[in-house]
């Protein structure tokens, strides 16, 4: 078997707005979005829902946070994105209420297919859903899913699903210990 990249197609792929939509919002994030100081959350969540991001109550966003598509983008009520975070927004992410994203995670809902020769597009969705925290450096695969009150620890590598209240750690990321006992639930 051979790689070939110049058959490489994603003809298929639907950004999901015009190209001209899609620079204009890379332009504004790079300067009026970027160049927001500190406290600005208002002017950012402004931005973003501006194009087409669903942004809930009382939402803070760093300035540094990176987003490919904000129209792919849902965050709830009260959550944090912290510097440097990237949403790798190919596909749709959901954040939920309450959740923090640490700073310089990378939530990537895109990928490519090994097995193809021609090194197809691969994107699926990523969920995270209420009071969940992915901590510093954190890296999310297409397809995951962080649930309820469940913690990806500082550095890991998500690969897979993480279930409710449930601490996971490493590279890839596997059951620690749960994040609170039954009796604080």
């Amino acid at each position: 078997m051979k790689i070939d990249l110049s058959r490489y197609n994603q003809g298929w792929y639907s950004r999901g707005r015009n190209g001209a939509i899609v620079l204009l919002w890379w332009f504004i994030q790079g300067t009026l979005f970027r160049f927001s100081v500190h406290n600005m959350y208002k002017w950012r969540n402004f931005l973003l829902k501006l194009f087409g991001a669903k942004v809930g109550k009382n939402v803070k966003i760093r300035s540094s946070a990176k987003f490919t598509y904000p129209w792919k983008v849902t965050i709830g009520d009260n959550s944090w994105i912290g510097e440097d975070v990237k949403l790798y927004s190919l596909d749709e992410i959901y954040i939920g209420d309450n959740c923090v994203i640490s700073q310089e995670s990378y939530l990537c809902t895109g990928s490519h297919d090994i097995k193809d020769p021609y090194f197809g597009l691969i994107t699926k969705p990523i969920i995270i859903k209420d009071g969940a925290w992915v901590a510093s450096d954190v890296f999310i695969y297409p397809g995951v899913t962080i649930n309820q009150l469940a913690v990806a620890a500082a550095r890991s590598t998500v690969i897979k699903d993480i279930p409710e209240n449930e601490i996971h750690a490493g590279s890839p990321a596997r059951f620690v210990k749960y994040r609170f006992i039954e009796e604080e639930l």
